[in-house]
């Protein structure tokens, strides 16, 4: 698996488990959550990505949770599904920040990560919602 990838569902991880419990970004960028085993195997590069991802991501939530709550059609942000909401999170982070990484690249990596580990619909609404997303970016209407 590529690093990137595993980067990226590091950090949808720590999203998920930082909306759950709270967790202060030191705690979530220090993989503390991660068991012992797991954190001597990361490589450098994985969780340097990770660590910007989850960084990122947290410190633009505002605009990021209000780009999301813009494209979700006749659907409440209270009422998602907090695996989609987390990876959505971290993809619009991205979309929105990562201009260096094609969109596509990072909507691919979100349907995957969501086909693994969310619910069966969860690859087509994220794809949905993450679609409309990257075309206002796109053509600059990005909030």
């Amino acid at each position: 698996m590529a690093s990137r990838r595993k980067a990226r569902i590091l950090a949808f991880q720590a999203l998920f488990s930082w909306e759950a419990s709270g967790a202060s970004v030191q705690e979530l960028v220090s993989f503390s959550w991660l068991d012992q085993e797991k954190r001597d195997a990361l490589d450098e590069g994985t969780a340097v990505f990770a660590r910007l991802l989850i960084a990122g991501t947290i410190e633009n939530i505002e605009t990021i949770d209000s780009l999301i709550k813009a494209h979700l059609k006749n659907w409440n942000f209270d009422r998602l599904n907090r695996v989609d909401l987390a990876i959505m999170r971290m993809s619009v982070y991205s979309l929105k920040y990562q201009e260096d990484i094609p969109a596509s690249i990072v909507i691919d990596e979100a349907i995957d990560i969501a086909k693994e580990y969310g619910t069966d619909d969860s690859f087509r609404f994220i794809n949905g919602v993450l679609d409309a997303i990257k075309k206002d970016i796109q053509g600059g209407l990005g909030v």
